[in-house]
C-alpha cells in the first residue's frame, strides 16, 4: 500500500527523517515508537506529504506523491489523518465540521453526508453533540470528532500522530478503546504513540525511530518481549 523510499527531510541543516525507507502492507496495523524528538510525527506528515520530504520517494497505491502531477485532494480522501491538537475548526459546530470536507470534494451531497455523519457519531456516543461547538467539548469528545471527520471519507489508511498525547488518563482509555474497534474494520493503520501497553497489544509491527533513522523494524512481540536492537531495548525498559 505505501513504500517509502530513501526519504529525507531537513529543516536547514537538520536532518529531522533520514533516509527512511519502510513499507506498510494492506490491513496492517503498525506503531511508530521512538523518544521525543526522534521525527516521528515528521514522518508521518511526510506521508501525506503536509511536509514535503527534501528528497526521496513515497508510493501510494501505486503512486509517487512526489510527482508534480500528484492529486493532493485525491490522496487525502484515501489518507485520512488525526492530530494530536485536533484540528477542528471552532467556528463550525460538530457536524459542520464533520461533513465539510465530503460536501466541498463533492464526493457526496449535503444529505447524504449529514446521514452519515449522524451514524458515525452515534456510533461514538456523540449524537448528541452535533450542534455543539469544539470550545464546548472534553479533549476526548474532540478527538472522537476528529476520528469521525476521518472515517466519513472512507480513507484506505488512517495516520495517527498521538492521538491521546493531550488527555487525560479517562479520556485516553476512551480514545484507546475507539481505535481498536477501528481496527476491527480491516482500515490500514499508522499510529505514533508513546502508550506502549496500546502498542503492545494492537499492534502487528513496530518501527522504533531513532535520530530520524529507522533503527528496528520488527513484529510487536519481538520488540517487546526480545528486541535486538540495545536502543530499543533500553527505550522499552525506560518507559516501563
Amino acid at each position: 500500500m505505501i513504500q517509502v523510499d530513501h526519504i529525507t527531510k531537513k529543516f536547514g541543516k537538520l536532518k529531522a527523517v533520514d533516509d527512511v525507507s519502510l513499507t506498510l502492507k494492506k490491513g496492517e496495523i503498525v506503531c511508530l515508537i521512538g523518544p521525543s524528538g526522534s521525527g516521528k510525527s515528521t514522518l508521518l506528515r511526510c506521508l501525506n506529504l503536509i511536509e514535503k520530504p527534501s528528497s526521496g520517494d513515497i508510493i501510494f497505491e501505486g503512486i509517487s506523491l512526489i510527482g508534480k502531477k500528484t492529486d493532493l485532494s485525491l490522496l487525502r480522501q484515501k489518507m485520512g489523518m488525526v492530530f494530536q491538537q485536533f484540528n477542528l475548526f471552532p467556528n463550525m459546530t460538530v457536524l459542520e465540521n464533520i461533513i465539510l470536507a465530503p460536501v466541498k470534494q463533492k464526493i457526496m451531497d449535503r444529505n447524504v453526508a449529514v446521514e452519515k455523519a449522524l451514524n458515525l457519531l452515534s456510533s461514538v456516543g456523540l449524537l448528541d453533540k452535533k450542534d455543539s461547538y469544539p470550545k464546548r467539548l472534553s479533549g476526548g469528545e474532540k478527538q472522537r470528532v476528529a476520528i469521525v471527520r476521518t472515517l466519513i471519507m472512507n480513507p484506505d489508511i488512517i495516520l495517527f500522530d498521538e492521538p491521546t498525547s493531550s488527555l487525560d488518563p479517562k479520556m485516553t482509555l476512551e480514545i484507546l478503546n475507539l481505535i481498536k474497534k477501528l481496527i476491527d474494520l480491516n482500515i490500514t493503520i499508522l499510529i505514533v504513540s508513546h502508550e506502549l501497553g496500546f502498542v503492545k497489544e494492537v499492534a502487528k509491527r513496530v518501527w522504533f525511530l531513532s535520530d530520524g533513522y529507522i533503527v528496528s523494524d520488527t513484529t510487536s512481540k519481538e520488540a517487546f518481549e526480545s528486541p535486538k536492537n540495545k536502543e530499543l531495548k533500553d527505550f522499552v525498559a525506560n518507559v516501563n
